[in-house]
């Protein structure tokens, strides 16, 4: 199989060439019409809302049997869950707390989840955030955007792992799909010679909302050139998937002032909440295990930044590796991901 990592880096010389070709030109890639996910799980982070919603929506479409919404506000996700049912009233829809910014509720979500459910066939980590103004997190001393995007969301990966390799069917390995970003090729990355590197991100004197949203979306390529490493594609299919961008959406919530402005009038450039969710429902049902290990962009498998590739690159992707498992390692990571090598 031929997977990201072994692409040639993207020669597109300037980004918004292929900011242009993937909203604008490429083609949804929608399941055929006789796919019928009865019998089957499936979690989302985040799916109380925008793109988290409207991928449960699509999936319950497509006759899913089991969804469990992962949010932070069981309300909200209650909510949701209400909406959801109305239109599919033969479904089952849960709402499990999960807070991103703390490792505790993590641990616990996961630890229902091998408790809980008899039967686990797709997970898509969803829930993100793109921060306006700098803020740390108290129980991790961690700036947010690194926090979630990155450093909790790989947490949540590891840990759900072993689950979906006991807990999947028999005919077919588990999905687990990262939301990413087509921004993740055009990160700048300035500190990447920062040593240590994780802790850069969270000295206010560095921050940037835009670099630090897509260098922390790069994080995840990084961390997934190695994960594929541990984790077989006949075990759990792990992916990365770009939705581009989407109108309609929370993830600039915290934005103010003209600048919010200027992205509701960017916005009309935007994919609809339909077509951006299908790229999730493509890398979760659509792909198989040539995917595993790939970034996913116009419902494409698509090379990474082409800075992974070089040799300072490859250091780099190492760096983050070992820094991510020794910051998590409380939690075990190691000796999970070991497991699933053996």
């Amino acid at each position: 199989m031929v997977g990201s990592k072994d692409l040639k880096p993207s020669n597109t010389p300037f980004f918004p060439n292929v900011f242009f070709y993937n909203q604008f030109r490429a083609k949804p890639q929608w399941p055929a019409s006789n796919t019928n996910l009865s019998g089957k799980t499936a979690i989302i982070t985040g799916g109380n809302t925008g793109l988290g919603y409207e991928a449960a929506t699509q999936l319950l479409g497509l006759k899913l049997s089991h969804l469990v919404l992962a949010v932070r506000s069981l309300e909200r996700g209650k909510t949701a869950a209400e909406q959801l049912l109305r239109t599919h009233p033969n479904a089952t829809v849960d709402v499990w707390q999960l807070d991103m910014c703390s490792y505790d509720s993590i641990q616990g979500f996961t630890r229902r989840v091998d408790a809980e459910l008899s039967r686990i066939d797709m997970v898509l980590l969803n829930a993100g955030l793109f921060k306006l103004d700098f803020a740390i997190v108290s129980s991790t001393g961690h700036n947010e955007t690194l926090q979630v995007n990155y450093l909790s969301t790989m947490l949540l990966a590891i840990l759900l792992l072993p689950t979906l390799k006991k807990k999947s069917s028999q005919e077919e390995p588990a999905h687990l799909t990262i939301v990413s970003a087509a921004l993740t090729l055009n990160a700048k990355f300035p500190n990447r010679d920062a040593n240590p590197l994780l802790p850069s991100f969270d000295d206010p004197k560095t921050f940037d909302p835009s670099e630090h949203y897509n260098s922390s979306k790069l994080l995840g390529h990084m961390f997934l050139w190695s994960l594929v490493d541990y984790v077989s594609a006949d075990d759990v299919i792990v992916n990365l998937a770009d939705p581009a961008w989407v109108k309609g959406t929370d993830i600039a919530r915290d934005v103010k002032g003209g600048m919010k402005v200027g992205l509701k009038l960017f916005s009309l450039l935007g994919r609809t909440k339909q077509v951006g969710a299908s790229c999730f429902i493509d890398a979760l049902v659509n792909k198989g295990k040539e995917s595993h290990g790939c970034f996913l962009m116009s419902w494409k498998i698509h090379p990474f930044n082409a800075y992974l590739y070089t040799p300072e690159g490859q250091a780099a992707i190492q760096r983050v590796w070992d820094e991510t498992l020794t910051e998590l390692e409380f939690a075990g990571v190691r000796a999970i991901l070991d497991s699933m090598k053996a």
